[in-house]
């Protein structure tokens, strides 16, 4: 197989040829026709995440191994099953789910498998969609797109489920209570076609760009905000008629996180989704004298997609704007993300397509 990979931390993608997988037991090979390029692929690229306070979580003591194929948005043909493997068939185009895990543990069983604590998410411990091919662990991790774009259905295994998960765990909400969505790129975006196929009808965007706020406007924001500068808590309060009951940080670095707290009622949620990086302290009384909540959200679970897909497959779910880009421009695509000079999501294309 044919990939462009992480060679060294940091350093341009390159081409490389290693052999095919086998597939053995229930595992699912598929042909790459389509990967998303997210921006986890940077953090996995440079090899660390920024914890904050001078620390950094390492990629390479986390398990990931080099050279490796990224890419975890991915939509495949089948072209071999493992001799355990049912319920798909050669030639059947599919959507990865790759926040897989052990595969025996509580979460995997019970169909949490990005809870697992021992990843092995593809894309990060083993090769993705930078290839020509990947391995599915199980038949169950595959979701047939049907009519979908398989372009538009690949960002479904990340930024999609991711938003869906992170939506609903500020569910139920009424739906013209402001909802304030922190970051207007791939996953704010995603957001806002998600949360209006679940009914919500008032949704604040914040976000540094103009360009990327005009591009939330198009996509369904109700209003926005320039979260640059000095009192963006102040604006957000003002935009939408007094403190929130809920802000979803697709950004969460340590600026996103401290307006986005600040502009929370009593009684309110912060869920922090993106991993831009840093920290920030809370003062613990008025966590508990406000009732407040700030939550974690890590991508989605298979049953997430499958209910993400269900959603589009049924026409409610406004796709957002995708660029196709050859897959040989991989190393070129990840450096346009980094410049943040991406509205939507970029997609590998592959000669399979």
């Amino acid at each position: 197989m044919k990939a462009w990979a992480v060679c060294e931390c940091g350093q341009p993608l390159r081409s490389i040829t290693m052999p095919t997988p086998e597939p053995t037991g229930t595992q699912v090979l598929l042909e790459v026709t389509h990967c998303g390029v997210c921006h986890s692929d940077l953090h996995i690229w440079e090899g660390y995440y920024d914890l904050g306070g001078g620390k950094r979580l390492s990629m390479v003591e986390r398990g990931m191994t080099l050279p490796l194929a990224m890419g975890h948005e991915i939509v495949g043909r089948v072209v071999k099953l493992g001799p355990e493997a049912e319920g798909v068939e050669v030639g059947d185009t599919r959507i990865v789910y790759p926040w897989v895990g052990c595969g025996l543990c509580e979460a995997c069983t019970s169909e949490h498998d990005n809870m697992c604590q021992t990843p092995r998410s593809i894309g990060v411990y083993q090769h993705g969609g930078y290839g020509s091919h990947v391995v599915a662990p199980h038949p169950r991790h595959l979701v047939d797109p049907g009519s979908l774009d398989p372009a538009v259905a690949a960002t479904y295994a990340c930024s999609g489920i991711t938003v869906y998960s992170a939506a609903s765990k500020v569910m139920p909400m009424s739906p013209d209570a402001p909802l304030v969505l922190v970051g207007a790129g791939g996953l704010g975006l995603n957001a806002i076609a998600v949360l209006r196929a679940m009914g919500h009808r008032n949704l604040v965007v914040a976000d540094i760009s103009a360009e990327k706020r005009a591009a939330a406007l198009e996509a369904g924001a109700t209003t926005v905000v320039d979260s640059s500068g000095e009192k963006v808590a102040q604006r957000i309060i003002e935009a939408c008629g007094g403190p929130v009951a809920a802000v979803i940080d697709f950004v969460n670095g340590s600026a996103t996180a401290r307006f986005s707290f600040d502009a929370l009622r009593k009684g309110g949620k912060l869920i922090q989704v993106g991993l831009f990086g840093g920290e920030i302290t809370l003062a613990l009384p008025v966590m508990a004298t406000r009732a407040m909540t700030v939550q974690g959200s890590f991508v989605g679970s298979p049953d997430d997609l499958r209910a993400l897909v269900a959603l589009a497959q049924a026409g409610k779910l406004a796709p957002i704007p995708i660029e196709l880009v050859p897959q040989d421009e991989a190393n070129a695509a990840l450096m346009r993300l980094r410049d943040g000079k991406v509205t939507g999501r970029l997609v590998l294309r592959t000669d399979a397509a």
